[in-house]
């Protein structure tokens, strides 16, 4: 019996894949969680084989839950699920010790294929996804804009990143103003948000 921990915040969704992965008969759920923060706690009660992760949940996201469990307890394997196809966020999943990724329209039957073989040492990454991270371009940023976004991200006021990189305030507008316009956003958190997708910076990071 394959042990598993749910994390999805839609308590509908996380019910139907709970009662649809008890099942199958060869797949248990052990733990049904509805935030990210909660993820090793229960985890380490439990001792799932595979956690499967929703991406976006309250608390932390999937990815920085999946860190941490990694780090608590290797031995278990994780499956990120997702609404959004973006081969950035694939990567980050990867790099955080994700076994597999998987959108969450997939079929049940899907899913269940899925926990299987990442039980057994495989990975498993969506079809689409990968076609996606294939095709992906390179980062427009230059090291400075990536960094001047990347304070962006983490809540810094102009002053502070002009502070931060020894600039002056209107040479970190410009920056921003560049940023906004390589990436098509509608403002700096627009762009923050395009550049983690694409893969062409890491996230904020949650303490």
């Amino acid at each position: 019996m394959i042990r598993v921990l749910l994390a999805e915040d839609h308590g509908v969704v996380r019910g139907a894949l709970t009662a649809l992965l008890n099942l199958t008969g060869d797949i248990e759920v052990v733990a049904e969680i509805d935030r990210g923060d909660k993820v090793v706690p229960h985890a380490l009660v439990t001792a799932p084989d595979v956690a499967v992760i929703d991406i976006e949940m309250p608390g932390i996201d999937g990815i920085e839950a999946t860190v941490r469990l990694k780090r608590a307890m290797p031995a278990c394997r994780v499956l990120i699920l997702t609404a959004l196809a973006h081969s950035g966020l694939l990567k980050r999943a990867m790099e955080a010790g994700a076994s597999g990724f998987l959108l969450k329209d997939a079929p049940t039957e899907r899913l269940a294929e899925s926990i299987r073989r990442i039980d057994q040492g495989e990975r498993v990454i969506d079809a689409s996804m990968a076609l996606a991270a294939m095709s992906a371009t390179a980062t427009p940023l230059t090291d400075r804009e990536a960094a001047v976004l990347g304070l962006v991200g983490s809540g810094a006021t102009t002053g502070e990143i002009a502070a931060e990189l020894h600039l002056s305030a209107a040479t970190v507008r410009n920056y921003i103003s560049s940023v906004i316009t390589k990436t098509g956003a509608r403002n700096r958190t627009d762009a923050v948000r395009i550049a983690v997708e694409s893969g062409w910076m890491e996230g904020p990071r949650h303490n």
